[in-house]
């Protein structure tokens, strides 16, 4: 039988790593378990999956003393162009220079290698990497899982981390509003001719958004970007089985020129699209962070970031909490954390599911109001800084550790 601790975190991804380590800040110990291996999780190779970290974010990961060791590892987003099939009517999101960057882009292998070793490090976390749970117990006075091989994780609160199939959350019996997109992300890392300049790009048509997303120069100087082409689920398979010459053709066509020629594609993966949302994110000594609460659509780069204001507001939450003596699983402490974060997330989920439909509306007619709405934006100062500060997460009721 394992020490009691405060946390018992089902997940051990980026979302449910974070919060472990911000939870050790704190001073409070946690599980975490994790089905996955490690080694497979941090494989070398340049391979697309990246995450775009808000500014918000950055200041959590600089709360929880990793942004100096990531720095050096992430391009900083200087803008974001988001552009209707590349017509003429773009925004140009571009932060004054005292504010910095709009972000950083990091390779998803780059922020799990910093977490583990990170986690490693710290007594308060008890990491327990590829193992299953084989049944999971919440009660009065505590929470418990027992593991494949019999070990038994006792916690004061249980979270669910999984992502968004997430058991623990099935478990319980949590309800989950979800509807299928009938699109597939592919996700591919490409070397090319020119310097992207640190620029995002949001390249919308009608089939999805075509995202290219800024990443370090190979250690020889080639340029590389990250990107996430949203197509229709009867289109996939056949991009997929596209010859490297004929998906490089592809690419080229709908980027139109902004990157010069692709000189290499890397490995392509695929996964579906769909949006989900949990209409409740606790239970009995129980809360619900990330994916495992709300999957949204990857349209504006916000899933992770969403994820990390989860772990921002919990963390404030329990110490909180714990500071006046209450226990980790008090019902009153998972009010406060729901009632905080069903409001944003919701928010958020909405305004991306809205932009998926909107963008989606083939015609020139279409094409042309949605133009003529960006160079509104662009033009109307205050309206562009509310948009460019939704992105950067700094808007709103905003978790301490989420403040620069």
């Amino acid at each position: 039988m394992a020490e009691t601790r405060e946390l018992l975190i089902l997940g051990g991804g980026l979302v449910g790593m974070t919060l472990a380590l911000a939870a050790a800040r704190k001073g409070m110990s946690s599980h975490v378990v994790d089905r996955a291996d490690p080694a497979e999780l941090t494989a070398e190779g340049f391979d697309g999956r990246a995450s775009a970290i808000s500014t918000a974010s950055w200041n959590l990961f600089t709360h929880i003393g990793l942004a100096e060791s990531l720095a050096p590892l992430g391009c900083p987003i200087d803008s974001i162009a988001v552009t209707d099939g590349m017509k003429p009517g773009r925004i140009d999101f571009r932060p004054e220079p005292h504010e910095g960057s709009l972000g950083y882009m990091f390779a998803n292998r780059v922020l799990r290698l910093a977490l583990f070793e990170a986690a490693r490090k710290e007594p308060l976390i008890a990491w327990h990497a590829s193992s299953e749970v084989a049944e999971r117990q919440r009660g009065e006075h505590g929470v418990s899982a027992t593991l494949a091989n019999g070990d038994v994780l006792q916690a004061r609160l249980m979270v669910g981390a999984e992502g968004r199939r997430s058991p623990t959350r099935e478990d319980a019996g949590l309800g989950l509003a979800r509807w299928d997109y009938r699109h597939r992300a592919i996700i591919t890392g490409l070397e090319h001719e020119k310097p992207h300049g640190n620029v995002a790009w949001e390249i919308f048509y009608p089939a999805g958004p075509f995202a290219l997303l800024p990443m370090l120069d190979a250690p020889d100087g080639t340029h590389r970007t990250a990107l996430v082409w949203t197509v229709a689920e009867k289109d996939a398979a056949g991009v997929l089985a596209l010859s490297d010459r004929g998906f490089i053709a592809e690419v080229e066509k709908r980027m139109h020129g902004v990157l010069g020629a692709i000189g290499h594609a890397g490995p392509r993966e695929s996964y579906p699209l769909s949006f989900q949302h949990t209409a409740r994110i606790t239970a009995q000594r129980l809360a619900l962070v990330g994916d495992a609460a709300h999957g949204i659509h990857p349209i504006a780069g916000q899933g992770l970031n969403l994820g990390l204001r989860d772990v921002a507001a919990l963390v404030e939450v329990l110490a909180d909490g714990m500071r006046l003596g209450l226990d980790p699983g008090d019902a009153q402490l998972l009010a406060r954390y729901e009632r905080w974060r069903s409001l944003d997330s919701f928010s958020v989920s909405l305004a991306t599911d809205g932009l998926t439909w909107l963008f989606g509306v083939p015609g020139k007619l279409p094409s042309a109001i949605r133009r003529l709405g960006m160079s509104a934006v662009q033009r109307i100062s205050p309206l562009k800084r509310w948009f460019m500060d939704e992105a950067r997460g700094v808007s709103g009721n905003v978790p301490d550790l989420l403040k620069g």
